[in-house]
């Protein structure tokens, strides 16, 4: 018998060993020559890739590179791996024929009410604002203003400025594997206004969404999907025949924090594939990986099925008040068309500042940056609570700027309570779940660990503990 597995040098091509030899990470290289090979169908479904100790002898490679570039694919759905079968080039299974039923009842859902401000302030997806890269943001305005053209204080671009688009275009694909141009890229003032670009006027549209997750997440009438340690349960769509749209963080579930399993990935896929329909893929937080390298985005496996949205806001500041979407080539200018109808464009010396943000490589060197700051605080978050908190589990602590606490029944609202009234701004899980959700409710604290300064979140802690002492 031949050798089962397929020749990866030839397979890859000698470009790869041109990348790997440069500068920058080789584990990212390879994990790029991959993908690529996959795109292409170089990588064939089904094809067998050779063990580890073989491919790192055959690119010079130490095993463990190979190694977590292998599993990052298989998380990312490129590849599967299963014990006594080796890792392969995934195939796709063909999603089961939908149930016919009953369409569900429009819901609307209520945002987090409003509480006075804090002592302690633990709530989640906020950034810690004392870490704005102030001097480093400020060089690039003044590069801005020093050699912005005249036209950028014109009319422009629906899209958004062309500086940042390319930059956007060049860095989503390096830090996220997102596969777009700049012409598709379409830059916004926040993840509402990208929706509103999306469904302009459209009340009849329906979209299937997580059951738990953000109040924004429901422009129009909306369809839960059930929530589990595996991410969104998107097997759930079988039962709505009438949906074609679905709105998932698959990345870092917001808030209970599972990435989607990579079979649900290719499920999902499969889905808006075969119903021409759309993947709404909330990249909220995606280079906030801690424990290992961030999970690629889901677009960069079928970018005409899946709006890709991000932001600047958990990375840097919402108070840049910039997003932006890498849409499929079909939807360029119904979106353009909504842009300049109804919606201003962001701010231009914004973008221009954020594009020589980018490009200067100030953005890369404050997320490592605080990639370490949030990883520390996480660590001693978590470690107070396994010896204060009454022993209680956090989830969901492998990336973004939250975790959540898991609480017995019925104690949720009392400890928000208290702490509440310790000053402490923490939130129940309970505030982001779907009215309409289809599984039982969960009791749940999603404590934040990215607002306070430095020197004030030892004090942080320290509260939340003591009113999780008193009360679990």
């Amino acid at each position: 018998m031949g050798n089962p597995w397929v020749n990866l040098t030839e397979q890859l091509g000698s470009d790869v060993h041109r990348e790997l030899a440069g500068r920058g990470s080789r584990r990212a290289a390879l994990i790029r020559a991959l993908r690529e090979a996959v795109r292409s169908g170089r990588l064939a479904p089904g094809s067998r890739l050779p063990p580890y100790r073989s491919v790192a002898a055959e690119l010079g490679l130490a095993r463990n590179t190979v190694a977590d570039a292998y599993a990052e694919l298989v998380a990312e759905g490129w590849l599967t791996a299963r014990q006594g079968a080796g890792t392969q080039v995934a195939r796709r299974a063909a999603p089961p024929v939908p149930r016919q039923g009953q369409p569900a009842a429009p819901v609307a859902q209520a945002a987090p009410a409003a509480r006075p401000r804090p002592v302690h302030n633990l709530a989640q997806g906020q950034p810690d604002a004392s870490s704005f890269p102030r001097s480093a943001w400020l060089s690039s305005g003044r590069r801005t203003l020093a050699t912005a053209p005249g036209d950028a204080f014109g009319p422009g671009d629906p899209r958004g400025r062309i500086e940042l688009r390319e930059a956007l275009a060049e860095h989503l694909g390096q830090a996220r594997g997102v596969r777009t141009t700049p012409d598709r890229i379409v830059v916004c003032s926040g993840f509402g206004h990208a929706l509103r670009l999306l469904f302009p006027g459209t009340a009849d549209r329906r979209l299937a969404v997580e059951s738990y997750g953000y109040a924004h997440h429901t422009p129009v009438t909306t369809v839960p999907l059930g929530v589990d340690d595996d991410g969104a349960r998107v097997e759930e769509l079988g039962r709505h025949p009438q949906l074609h749209h679905v709105l998932l963080t698959p990345a870092h579930q917001f808030p209970t924090g599972a990435p989607l399993a990579p079979a649900r990935r290719q499920w999902v896929l499969d889905w808006a594939g075969s119903r021409d329909g759309l993947l709404i893929e909330d990249d909220y937080d995606g280079e906030l990986r801690y424990d290992r390298h961030p999970v690629g985005a889901l677009q960069g496996l079928d970018p005409e099925h899946v709006v890709y949205i991000g932001s600047a806001g958990a990375a840097l500041s919402p108070g840049i008040c910039l997003s932006w979407m890498a849409l499929p080539e079909q939807l360029v200018e119904p979106v353009l068309a909504a842009q300049s109808e109804q919606e201003p464009c962001a701010c231009v010396l914004t973008q221009l500042t954020l594009a020589d943000f980018i490009a200067s490589g100030s953005y890369e060197r404050h997320v490592r940056r605080m990639r370490q700051r949030y990883r520390r605080r996480r660590d001693q978050l978590v470690t107070a609570v396994a010896e204060r908190g009454g022993r209680l589990r956090p989830t969901g602590i492998a990336a973004g700027l939250q975790l959540v606490l898991r609480l017995p029944p019925g104690t949720e609202r009392t400890l928000v309570e208290a702490a509440t009234a310790a000053g402490i701004a923490v939130d129940g899980l309970s505030a982001f779940r779907h009215p309409d959700a289809p599984t039982a409710a969960a009791d749940g604290l999603v404590v934040g660990y990215g607002a306070p300064s430095d020197q004030a979140f030892d004090a942080a802690v320290d509260a939340l503990c003591r009113v999780l002492s008193q009360h679990t």
